[in-house]
């Protein structure tokens, strides 16, 4: 007799952009494909606590995913779409409390049982100060408000999963295996050790056990598969020793996965259908440690926004693997091999090494400086070894020669965000606040605010506010208003590291120029707007560092004002800007404005981030020195171009 198949895993794919009734539209159409669980991506002002028509959120609009702004935007959202039946991921960290409020909201208007809702938010605030920037407030009343929603979902949403630990983007922002698994675990201990107190002792395993987690795999597909079993080894451990828990279901490592968009390549983007299937393989060949929901990134995302059918196909390779193959009738395959076993072991060795530095720290919040300088130092390792090629990128590095690609040609290759989606997203927001009970949204704001100063649980509140008619960055100012604002460390230090073999030619560059200057050369590093992605901005500060120009570095989330202030005050003689949320355009026009006003006109500036030919040309035909994309992966030939550009006007005055 044959045994039963195990059920599949949840099929996901992250979507989101333009507006509510867009993404609508893709979710039911994703649906009706095969589509088994919801993943909610929200545009960067929704992620950061900002209304749509926020200085900050210029050009930001519905990018990188939908805006939600108040109540009418989730009731769009989700139309159609029976919130009882679903399983709904949200990618919402800063805002988990408010964007969960409003998720609650809908849900009672749809006359659901509230008990009965299945899901996630993410809500992991401390990968936010390391790798992704989307923090509101300091880390301790961050860390607070993550545990509010865990105790508020024990009481109240009993199949809702209330933080999703997000070593994603660690591995993103450059960390190694071994910090992958350390600082994830060190987050949720984090969580835990301050959730323990918010509930009662024998409901505290239960809680435990709906921790989950959201992990990254990448091209190294053995090292990948170990690591999911390390992971799962190593949080069962944690909870049995440090939190005693015996029942081995609330031990059980649960978790997400999409694999690696780090390794997507511009160049031959065709490669990126097999390595986002090597990928795969890596968290659903092991049925001990295999995901419990996979979403895939399309194949052409370093080139733009997917489109439908971009996203099918990434559906239909999940699909393929669950339905036509055997994999599901089989039990753990890799049990008992020795090299699989062996590099586990190292791998456990490695994260615990990790976690008693992080722990003799006083735990992940206490060391968020460390683990944000040692991601820094790591990721420039992994671009150190693709330069010299010690890591093979195919298509990239080797094997660089290519046919035209059918499948990036002609005009639709890629999906453009609507253009004027900001514009309809802003006027329907202020349609919203004119048509409100002012007064009820004033007594929700002053419920909420005292809340947040109490130290009560601040779900109820909110919860309130969004039924009253408040928007996300009146929520947002209120919660910033009481804790106070954060700049993350950038992990870029100010002195030079010891890490400049194979510089020694920029460097004599950089002081060549810097003696025909009068003064070391002067590079100020810039991210406007909301964009958190700061891996690229971190390296070139970095890189510049070392071949020995002055770097002006401040981190995320700056206007277009605070970057000419910084470049006027520190005398740049060349302005760096990395924008990699979409927003290119308007966000450059506008330091180009600002510049000429503040009779800068001439500073030279030079662009990062992923940008299509066509903006290329406008950019420069802006005034743009020059412009960089993923394909740009040689940050010395980007060091002498610096070096080129801040020499043109002293070759073009003699």
């Amino acid at each position: 007799m044959t045994a039963p198949k195990d059920r599949p895993w949840l099929f996901r794919t992250y979507a989101g952009h333009s507006t509510a009734k867009a993404s609508n539209a893709l979710y039911r159409t994703n649906l009706s494909k095969g589509q088994t669980g919801l993943s909610i991506a929200f545009d960067l002002p929704t992620q950061t606590g900002y209304d749509s028509d926020h200085e900050l959120a210029r050009g930001e609009v519905g990018k990188v995913g939908v805006p939600v702004a108040h109540l009418g935007d989730m009731r769009t959202l989700f139309d159609d779409i029976p919130l009882e039946q679903m399983n709904t991921s949200m990618t919402i960290n800063a805002t988990a409390p408010w964007l969960l409020a409003l998720y609650i909201a809908v849900a009672e208007e749809q006359g659901a049982d509230v008990a009965a809702l299945q899901g996630t938010v993410q809500n992991d605030i401390i990968k936010e100060y390391l790798s992704r920037g989307t923090y509101i407030c300091p880390p301790e009343p961050s860390l607070r408000m993550i545990t509010d929603v865990a105790a508020y979902t024990r009481e109240n949403l009993p199949k809702w999963n209330p933080m999703n630990v997000c070593s994603y983007h660690l591995q993103e922002a450059g960390a190694t295996p071994e910090q992958e698994l350390a600082f994830a675990l060190a987050t949720a201990t984090a969580v835990l050790d301050d959730l323990r107190p918010k509930v009662a002792p024998e409901d505290f395993p239960a809680m435990v056990g709906r921790i989950s987690f959201f992990v990254n795999a990448g091209i190294r597909f053995v090292t990948e598969l170990c690591k999911m079993r390390a992971f799962t080894e190593l949080w069962d451990e944690i909870c049995r020793t440090r939190y005693g828990v015996e029942d081995t279901k609330f031990r059980r490592f649960r978790y997400g996965v999409q694999v690696n968009s780090l390794g997507l390549t511009e160049q031959q983007p065709e490669n990126n259908v097999y390595r986002i299937l090597i990928e795969m393989l890596a968290v659903t060949l092991s049925k001990n440690a295999r995901a419990r929901a996979v979403q895939l990134p399309a194949w052409n995302e370093a080139l733009g926004l997917p489109r439908p059918w971009d996203q099918q196909w990434s559906l239909r390779m999940q699909q393929v693997l669950a339905y036509e193959t055997d994999l599901l009738e089989y039990g753990d395959l890799f049990d008992g091999n020795p090299v699989i076993d062996a590099k586990v072991s190292a791998l456990k060795d490695g994260a615990r090494a990790e976690l008693e530095t992080i722990d003799s720290m006083g735990g992940a919040v206490n060391a968020i400086d460390y683990m944000k300088r040692r991601l820094v130092e790591a990721n420039g390792d992994r671009i150190g070894r693709i330069e010299t090629g010690e890591t093979v990128v195919v298509g990239v590095n080797k094997f660089e020669t290519t046919e035209d690609s059918p499948l990036t040609a002609g005009n639709g290759a890629i999906m453009v965000a609507d253009a004027a989606a900001e514009e309809d997203q802003i006027s329907r927001l202020d349609a919203w606040r004119a048509a409100r009970d002012e007064a009820a949204v004033k007594t929700a704001l002053e419920d909420l605010s005292a809340a947040a100063r109490s130290g009560a649980n601040i779900m109820p509140a909110s919860i309130g506010a969004a039924k009253a008619g408040a928007t996300t960055g009146e929520w947002g100012h209120v919660i910033r208003r009481t804790f106070g604002t954060y700049r993350a460390p950038t992990g870029v230090a100010a002195e030079p590291s010891n890490k400049t073999e194979g510089l020694d030619d920029i460097r004599d560059a950089v002081n060549a120029v810097s003696d025909r200057l009068g003064h070391r050369l002067r590079l100020l590093v810039g991210k406007p707007g909301l964009d958190g992605h700061s891996n690229g901005a971190e390296q070139i500060a970095a890189r510049a560092r070392d071949c020995g120009m002055a770097i002006t570095y401040e981190g995320i989330r700056l206007t277009a004002a605070e970057i000419v202030d910084a470049a006027k005050e520190a005398q740049a003689d060349v302005i760096g800007l990395s924008i990699l949320s979409g927003s290119h355009l308007p966000l450059v026009h506008d330091v180009l404005e600002k510049l000429r006003l503040a009779g800068m006109a001439d500073t030279p500036v030079i662009v990062g981030g992923i940008i299509p030919d066509e903006d290329a040309a406008a950019l420069t035909n802006a005034g743009v020195a020059r412009v960089y994309t993923p394909k740009d992966f040689e940050l010395n030939r980007i060091m002498f171009d610096i070096v080129a550009i801040a020499e043109k006007p002293l070759i073009a005055a003699e």
